[in-house]
C-alpha cells in the first residue's frame, strides 16, 4: 500500500479523507432518515373509495373508508382495498426513501450496507 493512500483509490485519496467522507455520508444520512419519519406518503385503492396515509416508518397514520364502499355482503372487496391502499403508501414510502438513498451515494449500490 502506497504511503497514506489507497492503491487504486482516485486522486490518490487518503484514509483520512476517506474516513471524513464517510462520516459526512453518514452525517447525511441520518439527516434523510429523521427527514423521511416526518413524511407521509398516501394512495387510494377502489378508485379512491379506501385512502391509505403512511409515515415514513411504515405506520398507518390514516385510512378513509367512503361509506358506499361498505358493502356487508361483499367485506372481501373492502378487505382488498384496504390492503392495497395501505401496499400502495407503502410502496411510494420505499420509492422516496430510495430516491433519495441514490441521491446520497450518487448511484452507488452498496449492496445493503445502508
Amino acid at each position: 500500500m502506497a504511503k497514506g493512500g489507497f492503491r487504486g483509490m482516485p486522486g490518490g485519496m487518503n484514509q483520512a479523507a476517506m474516513i471524513k467522507q464517510a462520516q459526512k455520508m453518514q452525517q447525511e444520512m441520518l439527516r434523510m432518515q429523521e427527514e423521511m419519519e416526518t413524511k407521509t406518503f398516501s394512495a387510494t385503492a377502489g378508485g379512491g373509495m379506501v385512502k391509505a396515509e403512511v409515515n415514513g416508518k411504515h405506520e398507518l397514520m390514516n385510512l378513509e373508508i367512503n361509506p358506499e364502499a361498505v358493502d356487508p355482503d361483499d367485506v372481501e372487496m373492502l378487505q382488498d382495498m384496504v390492503i392495497a391502499a395501505v401496499n400502495e403508501a407503502i410502496r411510494a414510502a420505499d420509492v422516496d426513501s430510495a430516491n433519495n438513498m441514490s441521491k446520497l451515494t450518487g448511484g452507488l449500490n452498496l449492496g445493503g450496507l445502508f
